[in-house]
């Protein structure tokens, strides 16, 4: 069914697409290249919500030779009016005679409209081609626009016996310069940052996306361009005070707890702190109820916490994802465990992870890992 071309062209589509998976949410990454008799004639990629889409910068770019062209799109155009007209519509006055998508749009606004608007204006629609690929540019959209939840990103930095700070507490630094900037880029990728209140009280984290230890990815990005996270921190019983690196930092953060913090504390907070309460359950904060108010706004969150908050994540079958930089250190048999997990007693009762990428990050080894629902 797909030709040589259509492989080429929709490849080169979903790399345009990963150049805006800093900058676009809470909208997905999409990617567009649109071709005439065999002739790349527009390509383009979406760069920031409330901007136009990777469709629209196509069509500028080929201005006549849109006519009668084919378009290759990573995700199904939409056919509402937001804060940009319906791409759909663009395609159709632009005169294009066949559109290939990779993903049907899940979002109940679009969800199959989109196709219904070409082929009735006698476009040819072909659905499918490298799904697959392009789905893994927007795994947290598709999730929560499909279930309401954000995709779950677990980070985790352990030694080769699976320590993560010795059995005094010092983690200082387990991994290298350049794991850690790594984990920066990480960060600029999701929207929320989730840990617990024992790491903030131990660490005092400021928890932010630092532009100068983004590598080469900062040549790409201009400090003003980057999403700053939401800073989540779960703090049960309210405990934290006011003098936090936290807090330094003039982007949201998000406090939740079961009960709300005494009236002199939050009045000592800065404008871009504010508390969340949500039920518990054992004594914990509800992690289910947690995803869910961040599904409302978040595709995705990073969860940077100690072993009791980050195994919890994992024992409750929450995780998505485990990324884990392995350091080439042993820290001994006393050193702090990576994870806080049930006494599994089956082979049969353990998480299901599948191994999805392994490189060298400078000394030390990431593990991308999926873990099976």
């Amino acid at each position: 069914m797909w030709s040589i071309e259509d492989s080429q062209m929709m490849s080169l589509a979903i790399e345009l697409a990963q150049k805006g998976m800093y900058t676009t949410r809470p909208n997905p990454s999409v990617g567009s290249v649109i071709v005439k008799d065999g002739e790349i004639v527009g390509e383009g990629y979406h760069i920031r919500a409330g901007g136009p889409h990777a469709e629209v910068y196509a069509l500028n770019m080929a201005g006549i030779d849109a006519q009668g062209a084919t378009a290759y799109v990573t995700l199904e155009p939409c056919s509402h009016y937001g804060r940009t007209p319906p791409c759909a519509k663009a395609l159709i006055e632009h005169g294009v005679s066949r559109v290939v998508i990779a993903v049907t749009d899940p979002n109940p606004e679009v969800s199959g409209r989109g196709i219904a608007m070409l082929r009735e204006a006698g476009i040819k629609v072909d659905v499918g081609l490298m799904t697959t690929e392009a789905m893994q540019v927007n795994l947290g959209f598709l999730k929560r626009m499909e279930k309401g939840l954000p995709w779950v990103t677990v980070k985790l930095a352990a030694s080769l016996d699976g320590k993560t700070a010795l059995s005094n507490g010092v983690s200082k630094w387990i991994t290298g310069p350049e794991a850690r900037s790594d984990v920066q880029r990480l960060r600029a990728r999701h929207c929320a940052i989730v840990t617990g209140v024992e790491t903030i009280i131990a660490d005092n984290p400021s928890l932010n996306v630092r532009h100068s230890e983004l590598g080469s990815l900062a040549n790409q990005l201009a400090p003003a361009e980057i999403h700053q996270p939401l800073r989540v921190v779960v703090d049960t019983h309210a405990r934290l005070g006011t003098e936090l690196n936290l807090f330094k930092q003039a982007t949201p953060v998000l406090l939740v707890s079961a009960k709300p913090y005494p009236e002199e504390v939050q009045a000592a907070w800065p404008e871009h702190v504010s508390q969340q309460i949500l039920p518990t359950v054992n004594g914990r904060i509800d992690l289910t109820a947690l995803l869910g108010l961040l599904g409302k706004t978040c595709n995705s969150i990073l969860i940077e916490a100690g072993a009791t908050l980050a195994g919890a994540v994992v024992n409750q079958g929450l995780a998505d994802e485990i990324v884990l930089y392995q350091a080439m250190k042993i820290l001994g048999g006393q050193g702090r465990n990576l994870l806080a997990l049930d006494d599994f007693q089956a082979m049969s009762d353990i998480p299901r992870i599948n191994l999805i990428d392994e490189r060298k990050v400078g000394k030390d080894t990431r593990l991308t890992l999926r873990v099976s629902k």
